[in-house]
């Protein structure tokens, strides 16, 4: 970038935001508080349509980890409520176990960036912990064991608030000009080990 290049936002502050507002009012409904509408709506518009733009901006800034995570999961919310408005509609009807596969699928690759992000620091790493246990269990909960939803819903109700954390950690910091809300090291140590060097036997003979 050049010197004279203002600086760039952060696309991770507008993808956070998405994907914490928009779980945590599908966990409100989850628990019996609202209905469909606004989840619908979230799904398209800040879970979806918004954390596909963050997810974009990633891919400019580099970041894979970013772009695969905004990009994915604002294809997940959409999907989602294309779902819930096909079923609304009589379109192609899916049944609980039709949305549990998706939820398994969606699960196994939650499990891919969880090993990520604990490399990467602790509130990523207890995020996407919420996340995937929070997976686990809506998997439960549509293959016989209802009760898991409302389980469910604590568990990313709180991985809600840790994804919140992270954005406004990135943006106080910036408006602070210090690290008001730490985010604490790595759960897997960012640093390479070197390993031994192997003594290769001379192929001459």
């Amino acid at each position: 970038m050049a010197d004279n290049q203002p600086p760039l936002g952060n696309p991770a502050v507008v993808g956070l935001a998405g994907f914490g507002l928009t779980t945590l009012i599908l966990q409100l409904h989850n628990l019996g508080l609202c209905g469909l509408g606004p989840i619908v709506a979230l799904g398209l518009v800040f879970g979806g349509m918004t954390q596909l733009i963050a997810g974009y901006q990633e891919f400019k800034a580099g970041n894979n980890f970013g772009y695969s995570a905004f990009c994915s999961y604002g294809a997940f919310w959409i999907a989602l409520s294309v779902i819930l408005l096909f079923n609304k509609y009589d379109i192609y009807k899916s049944s609980t176990t039709d949305i549990g596969y998706f939820l398994i699928v969606w699960t196994l690759y939650t499990i891919i960036l969880w090993v990520g992000a604990m490399r990467i620091h602790g509130a990523m790493a207890s995020t996407f912990t919420l996340l995937v246990a929070g997976f686990i269990l809506l998997d439960l909960a549509h293959f016989g064991y209802p009760a898991m939803t409302k389980v469910a819903a604590y568990v990313l109700i709180l991985c809600a608030l840790n994804a919140w954390y992270m954005m406004a950690h990135v943006i106080f910091k910036q408006i602070f000009g210090r690290d008001v809300l730490p985010v604490g090291r790595p759960w897997i140590d960012p640093k390479p080990v070197a390993l031994p060097q192997v003594q290769q036997a001379s192929a001459s003979h």
